[in-house]
Formats: C-alpha cells, structure tokens, sequence
C-alpha cells in the first residue's frame, strides 16, 4: 500500500523528467493519479512507464504548442501537438467549458494528442461549474467489430458526468467493450483467466485467456456476442471514434496508434495522433441550474431506493463505487501489484527517483 502523495510525488518527478513544464508535470500527475484514487487501476501508475516508452520512442512531445484550428461560438477543433493526452485533453476541456460560459454549450474535438488517462476525470471537470461534463475517446485498435475477426476499433470510452445538490454527482465512465484492455493486463499479472465473453481467438472462437489479444485475438464489444448485443458496444464504440476522429481529423479505425511503444504506428496514416471528443452543457441553459438539481437528488434517490433482489445489498448510482473507494484509498493508501511495484522501481533506478 503507498499513499497517494508518494505516488503523486514519484509520477511528477518522472514527468518533469521527461520534459513536462512544472505546470503540465502536475496536470499529468494529478489525471493519472485519479484512476488510482478510484479503483481503476488499469489507468493510473501502471500505466506510468507506457507514456515514458512512447516519449523514449519520440512519439510524445512533452513541450507542446496546443492550438484551435477550426472554431464557432460553441465549437473547436484542437490540434494537441503530439503532446501528453493527460495534459491536451484537460485543456481542451477547458476551451469546452469556456464556450459553455459564453453561449450555454461547448464542444472540442481534438487531433494529434496520446491516451488521455481516464475518461471520467475529463467529464468531472465540468460539476464545479453546474455544468454537465462529457469525455471520449478513440484508442489503438485491439476490438474487432461484430462479425468480424479484425481488430479495428479501440476500448472508446464514454463517461458523463451529471451534478447534484446534496446527492454526491452521477459519474458514468465506461469502455464500449466488455472489459477495458487494462483488466486483460491486471489478470495477467495476477495469472489468473478471463471470464467468458472478453476475447476471442485470432479465428473468432471464445477465449478466456488474458493473452489472447497480445497472440493475434480481439477484444469484444460491449456486449460480447451478437445474440448479446455486441452490435450495440459496436455500435457505441463506433461513434466515439467517429466524434474523436473522423470529425477531428486524428488517426480513425485501425490506423490509430499503439499505445505500446514497441508497434510502430502504420505506415499510411489518414490522420494526426490519438482523438478526443469533450462537451459541457451548461444546465441553466435549459431550466435554472438549482431545479434541476434538486431533481436529480430526486432522481437518484428513487433509484438509491428500488426494490433489491435477494442476495444483493443496493442499488447503485453510477460513480458510487469509485467515490467509495476514492474514501478509502485517501485513508489506507493505494495497492500496486507486485509486477507494477517492480516496474516503478526500475523506472525511479533510471530517472533517479525514489519510490
């Protein structure tokens, strides 16, 4: 178990020892770090060494020059610079919110970036502001499409965040997958199986083996199988990278690039880096922002409240389970596997950083 300020000061020094300015050092740190705090552990400092290698391997620029190439009252397209998605996606958020102010909405689309940490982060930006928050964004192509064997979308998470009044917010962070690539590798390091309906065999056949997509398989759409209703996570995963992409201009499909530095991107790009797509409502631009929520103490409340079937405790609000473990985490510290702990160790030896 290592506290979060531990964690939160190794991380920052890593970043500033790849380049980051102070300022984007703690930005970077501070949305890697809320995986942790919230239990999505996929996300958080194991991830930490991925964006050194890609950094190593010149495809992240740590000093970048963000700039809105296209742009209406309530719109932008943002061109990331190749630069840290931990630190382009927040900024371009923040364009988001600022048109927001102005006109009521905002909406960025970005190009040229890298994977931008947790979806939810991005979208929970914008409750201090009594504005609703949307994030997604397309990732390296590891899902192959309802009937089909290649892999040609990524995990393209959604996440909405929703404020209340006196209820905590309703925060929805989710892949379009039936499990994020980043379960695949927790599993993998705990040795343990898949359960059904995750991957499949580069042939198409079910699988539960963590390694299959690393041997030349899939991940699955939400959903798993068509009589299941893949074609719906399909569907889902289909529109966040043509929101992320097609209409930002990044690299769309199966010509997004890995996020492993050691596969080469493809050698005939129809885009610029990783996409994004970030929203904010404001919620007075629809009816006054108290009444509203208050109806949404009202609506989760209802919901806190249906009946529960036998052998389950309560139903949950979206963002419940990460806003406890969030509690806990604060308390107790945050747990690294064995194999991430190791990994942090080697990195700090080459940066000269103490865990």
């Amino acid at each position: 178990m290592y506290p979060y300020r531990q964690l939160f000061d190794f991380a920052q020094e890593i970043f500033l020892h790849m380049g980051c300015s102070p300022k984007d050092a703690k930005l970077a740190t501070e949305v890697l770090l809320e995986a942790d705090l919230r239990g999505i552990d996929s996300h958080g400092v194991a991830r930490l060494s991925g964006y050194v290698r890609l950094w190593e391997a010149g495809r992240i620029n740590t000093k970048p020059n963000m700039t809105i190439v296209h742009e209406t009252p309530s719109t932008a397209t943002v061109d990331g610079d190749g630069g840290l998605g931990l630190v382009i996606a927040p900024r371009a958020m923040d364009i988001a919110m600022a048109k927001a102010e102005k006109v009521g909405t905002g909406w960025v689309s970005v190009r040229n970036s890298n994977h931008f940490g947790i979806a939810g982060y991005h979208a929970m930006e914008a409750l201090s502001r009594d504005m609703i928050g949307m994030a997604m964004t397309n990732a390296s192509p590891l899902v192959a499409p309802t009937h089909s064997t290649q892999r040609m979308l990524g995990t393209n998470p959604i996440a909405v965040a929703i404020p209340a009044k006196n209820q905590p917010p309703f925060v929805a962070d989710f892949a379009t997958t039936t499990a994020a690539n980043g379960k695949l590798e927790i599993l993998q390091r705990k040795e343990k199986n898949t359960p059904s309906g995750w991957v499949q065999t580069a042939a198409g056949l079910g699988s539960t083996n963590p390694f299959e997509v690393r041997d030349g398989g899939a991940l699955l759409p939400l959903g798993s199988t068509k009589n299941r209703g893949s074609h719906k996570g399909y569907a889902l995963g289909s529109i966040v990278d043509i929101f992320s992409a097609v209409l930002s201009g990044a690299n769309y499909g199966p010509w997004v690039p890995p996020f492993v530095s050691f596969l080469s991107p493809p050698d005939d790009p129809v885009g610029k880096g990783l996409g994004h797509f970030l929203g904010a409502m404001r919620i007075d631009a629809f009816r006054p922002a108290d009444e509203f929520k208050q109806h949404m103490d009202n609506w989760i409340e209802t919901f806190r409240n249906a009946r529960v079937k036998r052998g389950e405790k309560a139903v949950l609000i979206p963002g419940d389970p990460e806003r406890i473990m969030t509690a806990i985490r604060l308390k107790k510290g945050i747990p690294l596997l064995p194999p991430v702990e190791k990994d942090l160790e080697e990195l700090g030896k080459k940066f000269g950083v103490k865990l």
